[in-house]
């Protein structure tokens, strides 16, 4: 059996920010979609995207032809989805505070891909990195390796575990999608690794492969104590 140390109080408050974070979050998705279907309703659309949110509200409240009643609704919807707005600040405010006083938090940072909010999860909520034997062992007990269904012989991979911490693993899949969406945009340039695999494979397999290669070098990283060097050749 393998023991892990109990977090500290302080570890567990902070491990609260994420939480609260991600709740709000999900107030907030929903509250936006409520109001693009209500406006729908009335034949008033937006485009897409959570950055276009506040200019549908602003336009949808300056519509003067209305019903009275429906006026009243979209206002009161609006005064929630601005207070929902204005605790997430304050949240991320909070959040980012600790990022910056967090070391491990700042040097995993610095992986392309991961992120404030990706660093500051692995910080708080992973084991202690010699808990691990290697990279692959993190990246195992995050659920992002691939299931065994070997049998006679032959070797066969299958899709990856989902094991551990869904919520961690799903910010490192979410970096790594939108790593790969700057690549196909030329935003950044792919490592030979990636090109090879983005040639082979399809966008959300090699996305689940580079959180996975995220997951390695952050192990990497909080053994070593280093910050990241992207190499000329990223390893297999």
């Amino acid at each position: 059996m393998r023991f892990v140390p109990i977090k500290s109080c302080e570890r567990q408050a902070a491990c609260m920010l994420i939480t609260v974070r991600e709740r709000l979050v999900s107030v907030k998705s929903q509250l936006s979609n409520a109001f693009r279907s209500y406006a729908a309703e009335f034949g008033i659309v937006g485009p897409a995207g959570r950055q276009n949110v506040n200019a549908l509200i602003k336009r949808v409240l300056e519509v003067d032809n209305l019903p009275e009643l429906a006026r009243d609704l979209f206002r009161f919807q609006a005064r929630e989805y601005a207070a929902v707005e204005a605790r997430l600040e304050e949240i991320e405010t909070k959040l980012m505070k600790w990022h910056r006083d967090d070391d491990v938090s700042r040097r995993l940072a610095t992986i392309p891909g991961v992120g404030p909010i990706g660093s500051t999860m692995l910080s708080m909520k992973a084991p202690p990195p010699e808990t691990f034997r290697s990279g692959r062992d993190f990246a195992a007990w995050l659920g992002l390796t691939p299931k065994d269904h070997s049998t006679g012989g032959r070797m066969r991979d299958g899709g990856i575990t989902k094991a551990g911490d869904s919520t961690l693993r799903s910010v490192l899949i979410v970096g790594a999608t939108a790593l790969l969406r700057h690549v196909r945009k030329g935003r950044h340039k792919p490592s030979p690794w990636l090109a090879s695999l983005l040639e082979r494979k399809p966008p959300k397999l090699v996305a689940v492969a580079l959180a996975n290669k995220f997951a390695r070098i952050a192990w990497r990283l909080m053994v070593s104590g280093g910050v990241y060097n992207r190499p000329a050749v990223m390893p297999t």
